[in-house]
């Protein structure tokens, strides 16, 4: 109720209490009020009372009339018709009671009482019957039937005051007085039901039902039309009138009009929402591309200071989207946003694009190693893992800055930084300048990502295997699943360029389990042409390790090709181990499988080796740039050695790629290596060459390895 009462203004709530205070001096003093004017002086108040109910009767009915044309509410019209007939009753009642009229004054009465009649029963009428839209010409129709009405009104109070008696008029007129009040009583038991919903409203009509109720009194207990209770009557007839104005009016003229002002108002807040949402990225809600190229727009051509642009992506965020869904992958790219911004100067504008990409235009560059500084603190920023749920995020960053030149237009010095942050992915530093050569490349590569959806369905890429040698026992125990691409335009596609594509796009993950797939099967055909049984390993992309359901769709591949798992190894790069935590699990659960994992590429990756005794890892692989200077490099025959002497004390098997010299082979083996692999032996090749050339593979083995004078050895 306290609620309520707060829409309603205090003085209209006053209006209400006073017009009912106001009985108190009218009853308790009201032959000291009344003896203080003359008789002349009450007639000429009465008459004041009379034509301001005469104008405010006359005025809800044009302004019923008005406003029916837009709201076309059967209520709105039958309010108007009734004080359209109101007003005519009571104009025509001030004309015959006047004095140079006397003779008509006979008409006073009846036509009071059918005024107080037509008042209270037609209101208690109009809220009563069910509201509905009408025509507009029923406008004219019923103000027409109304005048018709009143006309009719005035002949039957002329009958009644020509054939009842005065006694039988009176006895009628306090009939009717008892019967408005009855009317009274029950309309404001029904408006009440509706106060909570419309309060301003329902307190004015039944402000004017009380009103009336008051003035029905007044009227019952006045004996002479000359004394302050027949004025007091009218005083409240007046009100209620004039109440019945003020909700008449709330209702169609200043409700609505509060209405369009909360439409327009609300149409402003939409338009500013819908601007903000075509100017703001929706996820991170920084500024977007429209805000970004507006403002180089506008800034560009405004001074000579220099200005850049720093285009920012997350390294292979496609493959990370892929793995771990969309809602997951947009509540890591929030955090990103969070702490970019937490870090932005204030002459930095952030923005971030559609394309999972954000942009910083720099509007005024100080000297370029400010920028270098604020590119190191970015990347400074994503050391902490970013924590999405359950997975604990690295998010390395890609960071390309394009310095303004004044020839570009704002879209060119975005694409140049773009441009420049899409060749950081390449070189460990993630980070690097535009320069022009970048621009020429850029269209043969989207090309190529284009070719690349397509390569999958046409059945254009296939596998090679690499041979990995047991040192020990000179067999060929293992072999190397190697994806090549033979594009039906261009050839042969180098896997360094391809592969980075691919995750990029997020396509490593249906490329990576058709390469597992067909690597299983094909160690399965070879075990049912008769070769000897051995590993076929296989390469896992960062953006199958964070694929939800890995375990699942590895363990689903063995089932289908009926291979064993301790048949399959799987490879992962050093730099996976960042997430230790998500990582140790997951691996133990393909572990669980009965598969054998090996770290790919070690010592060029992370440099925390505390995930080694973790990990349940079978083997480590020594990437092949420690291998091509030995035994050149003393630095190189270092890191091996000591490589291969952690290995052994962590029970881990040794495997060495890019074995292309003898020299390098004697070094290994004196070492303590456990496994070869590298054109020393053999290069990678199809699955049908194996099947062919496995005994001339052994063959070539044993002559390499008796020139190492190791040949008594060796059974093959």
């Amino acid at each position: 109720m306290e609620k309520l009462f707060k829409q309603l203004k205090k003085k209209e709530v006053w209006y209400m209490i006073l017009s009912i205070l106001l009985v108190i001096p009218l009853l308790s003093f009201s032959n000291h009020i009344y003896g203080v004017f003359q008789i002349d002086i009450y007639q000429n108040l009465k008459l004041i009372l009379q034509v301001l109910i005469i104008v405010f009767t006359m005025a809800i009915a044009i302004q019923s009339y008005l406003v029916f044309t837009h709201l076309l509410s059967n209520q709105t019209l039958y309010i108007g018709n009734l004080f359209f007939v109101i007003a005519l009753l009571e104009l025509v009642n001030l004309v015959f009671s006047q004095h140079h009229l006397t003779g008509w004054s006979f008409m006073d009465e009846p036509l009071h009482i059918l005024t107080r009649l037509y008042v209270s029963f037609g209101f208690l009428f109009i809220i009563l019957y069910p509201r509905k839209r009408l025509a507009l010409k029923f406008r004219w129709l019923t103000y027409g039937s109304s005048l018709l009405f009143t006309i009719i009104s005035i002949f039957l109070a002329y009958l009644a005051a020509n054939t009842i008696t005065e006694q039988g008029i009176a006895g009628i007129d306090t009939v009717v007085h008892l019967l408005s009040i009855i009317f009274q009583v029950i309309t404001i038991v029904i408006v009440g039901k509706y106060f909570k919903k419309v309060p301003k409203r329902s307190m004015w009509l039944i402000s004017a039902a009380a009103s009336l109720i008051v003035s029905d009194i007044f009227f019952m207990i006045s004996q002479d039309k000359n004394t302050i209770c027949d004025f007091s009557a009218l005083i409240y007839q007046f009100l209620a009138f004039y109440f019945f104005l003020k909700a008449i009016y709330y209702t169609t003229v200043e409700k609505p009009f509060q209405q369009l002002l909360k439409i327009k108002k609300d149409l402003e807040q939409s338009q500013q929402e819908l601007r903000f949402q075509a100017y703001h990225d929706d996820i991170t809600l920084l500024p977007n591309e429209h805000l970004l190229l507006k403002t180089l727009k506008d800034h560009l051509q405004i001074n000579s200071l220099q200005k850049a642009a720093i285009a920012i992506e997350i390294d292979r965020f496609a493959a990370i989207r892929s793995s771990i869904g969309i809602s997951n992958s947009n509540k890591m790219m929030k955090l990103v946003a969070e702490r970019i911004q937490a870090i932005v100067p204030p002459h930095y504008f952030a923005t971030k694009l559609r394309e999972e990409q954000f942009v910083i235009y720099v509007k005024e560059v100080k000297n370029i190693e400010e920028l270098l500084q604020f590119c190191l603190n970015l990347k400074s920023m994503m050391k902490d893992p970013v924590q999405v749920q359950l997975f604990p995020l690295n998010g390395n960053l890609n960071i390309g800055i394009a310095l303004y030149e004044g020839k570009w237009t704002g879209e060119e010095l975005l694409m140049h930084a773009q441009l420049a942050m899409q060749e950081a992915r390449q070189i460990p530093q993630r980070l690097l300048f535009y320069k022009p050569y970048m621009s020429k490349g850029i269209a043969d590569r989207i090309l190529l990502e284009q070719d690349l959806h397509k390569a999958l369905e046409n059945h254009e890429f296939h596998l090679v295997y690499q041979p990995q040698v047991n040192l020990k026992t000179g067999s060929i125990e293992s072999v190397e699943a190697l994806v090549r691409w033979h594009h039906p335009m261009r050839g042969f596609v180098s896997p360094e360029l391809f592969i980075p594509i691919a995750e990029e796009s997020g396509l490593i993950i249906p490329l990576g389990e058709w390469i597992l797939e067909t690597a299983c099967k094909q160690a399965k055909i070879w075990e049912q042409e008769g070769l000897p049984p051995f590993k076929v390993a296989v390469n896992l992309s960062l953006g199958q390790l964070f694929q939800q359901d890995l375990v699942e769709m590895v363990e689903a591949i063995l089932v289908r090709t009926k291979l064993q798992p301790e048949f399959l190894q799987l490879e992962i790069t050093e730099s996976m181990t960042m997430n230790i935590d998500q990582m140790t699990q997951l691996l133990h659960e393909l572990k669980a499988l009965g598969i054998q994992i090996a770290v790919d590429d070690f010592g060029t990756g992370y440099s925390s080796l505390s995930y080694l005794k973790d990990f349940p890892i079978d083997c480590l692989k020594i990437d092949r740039t420690f291998v091509r200077n030995v035994p050149l490099n003393p630095n190189d025959e270092a890191l091996v050695s000591m490589i291969i002497s952690m290995a052994k004390h962590l029970r881990l098997k040794v495997v060495a790629e890019g074995i292309e010299e003898v020299e390098q082979l004697a070094f290994l083996s004196d070492g303590g290596c456990d496994y070869i692999q590298g054109y020393l032996f053999s290069k990678p090749i199809s699955p049908k060459e194996i099947s062919e050339t496995f005994s001339d593979l052994h063959d070539h083995v044993r002559v390499i390895l008796t020139r190492l004078r190791h040949t008594d050895d060796f059974t093959i």
